[in-house]
């Protein structure tokens, strides 16, 4: 199993057998579920792999109650996960973030020149990421609201992301034209 995720998170899902599983059989009848900002549970599949790896070399090296350790430690955190939607390595890439220096801080101030686009008397700033389906409805809601909003992908400003904070996605702030932090939408 932890080759299984290794291969799926180097080659791509189209190489993992519970993706291919999951993707052809699963999700057209169940439909697709709701998406979110991939990288949480990229850090926690490459946990898994590394710790299934770790308990597959105890066991052929003859520590077979290390590796059964191991592989139970993956499988209880997974089930965590199923059944209370606590995912313990989405929470380390949080802290992680916060010590690469990358903290939900409450900025009060925008640098209007990390926007593209002319600044108006009030914008909506969001960061977001292509695979987060709440990015996706608030902007729908705010493209309605009037004012224009501006859209920043953590994958494509990751410097913007830590300078102003932005761990996870979406958060969305008001802003006035001169970069003040007038309200923070999302979270």
């Amino acid at each position: 199993m932890g080759a299984q995720l290794a291969m799926g998170l180097v080659l791509g899902r189209r190489w993992c057998l519970s993706c291919v599983v999951y993707y052809s059989l699963i999700q057209p009848r169940l439909g697709e579920g709701e998406l979110e900002d991939s990288r949480p549970p990229r850090l926690a599949n490459r946990m898994g792999a590394v710790f299934l790896g770790a308990a597959a070399i105890a066991w052929w090296v003859g520590a077979p109650a290390l590796g059964t350790v191991l592989g139970a430690l993956v499988a209880a955190l997974a089930l965590l996960a199923v059944t209370t939607n606590f995912c313990t390595g989405c929470e380390i890439y949080k802290l992680t973030a916060r010590l690469r220096g990358i903290s939900p801080r409450h900025h009060d101030r925008i640098d209007t020149a990390d926007l593209p686009g002319p600044s108006a008397e009030r914008m909506y700033v969001e960061f977001t990421h292509p695979l987060c389906s709440e990015c996706q409805e608030w902007e729908e809601r705010l493209t309605g609201e009037g004012a224009p909003l501006v859209t920043l992908d953590v994958r494509e400003r990751p410097d913007l992301a830590r300078k102003y904070g932005i761990a996870v996605v979406p958060t969305v702030l008001a802003v006035a034209a001169d970069g003040a932090v007038l309200e923070r939408l999302a979270p």
